[in-house]
């Protein structure tokens, strides 16, 4: 489909195959590559719909394999996507939070640093729930207080449930 310039179909059927790697062979390695590599063709394509779809599971897989780094840029580029369109602004909210559990995996300064740097760009972040969250767990963290770290998760996630991923 490439060599006819159809990358749409060639998007597709790598999408496809990323699935049947992601649910039934299990290899997440291999489902990310095909993901970002229909992501790509998508692009090319100009179906940003499309591409920001697949960008968002290469994000998850990154983020399971600990390639927090990774996971961080697809979340902020995303995000800075969402907030061109009317349509996916509030979305923002949800790629920033995922971005910044993904620097506070790797350290608290990060995760504080990005969510200053998220509530800049985003003013709506400010006062949402999410970023309540990371700054408790931020608080948490640098105090080393593991109780208080998980009964925060716990009294966000009665109100707002958190899906495997998080």
């Amino acid at each position: 489909y490439t060599d006819m310039g159809r990358f749409s179909m060639a998007a597709k059927h790598h999408q496809t195959v990323a699935e049947i790697y992601e649910s039934e062979l299990v290899d997440i390695a291999e489902a990310l590559k095909h993901y970002e590599q229909a992501a790509d063709y998508f692009k090319g394509e100009e179906s940003n719909t499309s591409a920001n779809k697949c960008m968002l599971k290469v994000a998850a897989f990154a983020a399971q394999l600990e390639n927090y780094r990774r996971a961080i840029e697809i979340y902020e580029n995303v995000a800075r996507n969402a907030m061109e369109s009317s349509l996916l602004k509030y979305s923002a909210k949800d790629y920033f939070f995922r971005a910044a559990i993904c620097h506070l995996c790797i350290d608290s300064i990060n995760a504080t640093n990005a969510l200053a740097k998220y509530e800049e760009m985003y003013p709506a972040f400010v006062d949402s729930r999410e970023s309540k969250l990371i700054k408790a767990l931020v608080a948490h963290v640098e105090d080393g207080d593991a109780d208080a770290f998980t009964e925060a998760i716990k009294e966000y996630d009665s109100i707002s449930r958190l899906d495997s991923w998080y």
